[in-house]
């Protein structure tokens, strides 16, 4: 593969607007009086999620919907649901039927919470004084093992596992089916509520085999949703050696935030991947954000330095990676990830691989409801270079990878081939 860098005239215009829009989704929801709250005299749940779209949702005319008539459809049904999750679940039905991402309601039974209120409750101060209550220490946090996980065909099966986890560490794989924790059915914040630093059982099943089910002992940890994907990214970073050519690899969990891009270049140009000949990017799962410089470190130009030491021991640094690299994408790549992919397709900066992007790229703003719950509404189309709307079509890697979910016992495809074809890129 040729690493295309045209000269950085030729991006100015275009990459402006990329990545603008990129960091758009963020200073929406930093804007307009930061985040909103609804006044705790609505004490009904339903009333306050549907008049909180009806008055913030980026289409006037709700993509076409009767949202007036949808009130009168789901208000009942959401009042005879008898727990928290039956409510939310009725909800999202709901708001599922606008046909539009960062749209959806949050409950505190469920990772995603705590780790969408991680990106926001440090910048936002009317988000801290509302949830004051939940968390007195001022601390997202909850009790988990790691794990991203998908419902299929009525089971449970593990999706992704940040490095270095509880998971990682108990030799959970991806692709393994949960059958229970404790005994008890799985539920991602239930089963390790109040289970810190235990040991408890899990049992699973690795293959389509009922024979291949065995039992693993996992101590869950607690999380701070604020730092645990940042920890993770960390964590990832590894360089493979294959064929005399060293790979560096890293996984960005998240990008809502500077410290993403700043922890990536400060390993790509001082650390642990400064010397390797080509860089695997992995966008995948997690959540989007970025910064609004995030492409700069592939495409700008600057001087290299060189310090020599009393010993004549010679040291060059870069402010740019201008060696091979391939960008890892799938279905759980969203939002400003899936503009960066476009970026490295429309810039040709380098390879997509994996399997097509969420199509997930409005901008979304939080709202927090009566019950502490967090209400997600997309208030903000988004298009790139002005004409591109990805919303609903997402990005088709250059090379398309398939990695089927259920027991894949730990096999990774698309990354071995992301991989390869940096390896193929570094020897030409």
């Amino acid at each position: 593969m040729k690493i295309s860098l045209k000269p950085l005239k030729l991006y100015k215009n275009h990459l402006l607007s990329l990545l603008l829009a990129t960091f758009i989704g963020l200073c929406c929801w930093l804007s307009q009086g930061s985040i909103s709250s609804v006044s705790s005299a609505q004490p009904a749940l339903f009333d306050a999620v549907w008049n909180t779209v009806n008055e913030n949702f980026y289409d006037p005319k709700f993509n076409g919907l009767d949202w007036a008539a949808l009130k009168s459809q789901y208000q009942q049904r959401v009042a005879q649901a008898s727990s928290r999750a039956e409510k939310a679940a009725v909800i999202n039905e709901m708001l599922d039927q606008l046909r539009t991402s960062h749209t959806r309601l949050y409950t505190a039974d469920e990772p995603a919470y705590y780790q969408l209120l991680g990106i926001f409750y440090p910048r936002i101060r009317e988000l801290r004084n509302g949830l004051q209550a939940t968390f007195p220490d001022g601390k997202v946090q909850y009790e988990g093992i790691g794990i991203v996980t998908q419902r299929i065909q009525d089971q449970t099966f593990v999706t992704a596992i940040l490095e270095n986890s509880p998971a990682a560490k108990a030799g959970l794989k991806d692709g393994d089916q949960i059958l229970s924790v404790a005994g008890q059915p799985f539920q991602p914040i239930q089963s390790f509520l109040g289970q810190a630093n235990q040991p408890i059982s899990l049992q699973i099943q690795r293959t389509q085999d009922p024979n291949s089910q065995q039992e693993i002992t996992v101590t869950p940890r607690r999380y701070d949703g604020t730092t645990m994907f940042l920890e993770a990214m960390s964590d990832s970073v590894q360089v493979v050696e294959t064929d005399g050519k060293r790979i560096g690899y890293v996984h960005i969990w998240s990008y809502a935030g500077d410290q993403y891009q700043q922890k990536l270049e400060e390993e790509v140009i001082y650390g642990r991947l400064k010397d390797a000949d080509a860089l695997v990017l992995d966008l995948r799962e997690g959540w989007g954000g970025a910064p609004l410089t995030a492409l700069h470190l592939y495409t700008a130009r600057g001087p290299s330095v060189t310090n020599i030491g009393r010993r004549g021991v010679a040291s060059t640094y870069r402010g740019q990676w201008e060696k091979p690299v391939v960008m890892l994408v799938n279905e759980g790549s969203r939002s400003a990830k899936e503009i960066l992919a476009y970026g490295f397709q429309e810039y040709e900066i380098g390879t997509v691989v994996g399997s097509p992007t969420a199509g997930a790229v409005v901008a979304g703003r939080p709202f927090l409801m009566p019950d502490s719950s967090l209400l997600y509404v997309a208030v903000a189309d988004v298009y790139v270079d002005k004409t591109v709307r990805l919303e609903g079509r997402g990005v088709t890697p250059d090379v398309v990878v398939s990695s089927p979910i259920a027991y894949a016992q730990g096999k990774d495809p698309q990354k071995e081939r992301a991989i390869a074809i940096a390896r193929e890129a570094a020897l030409k």
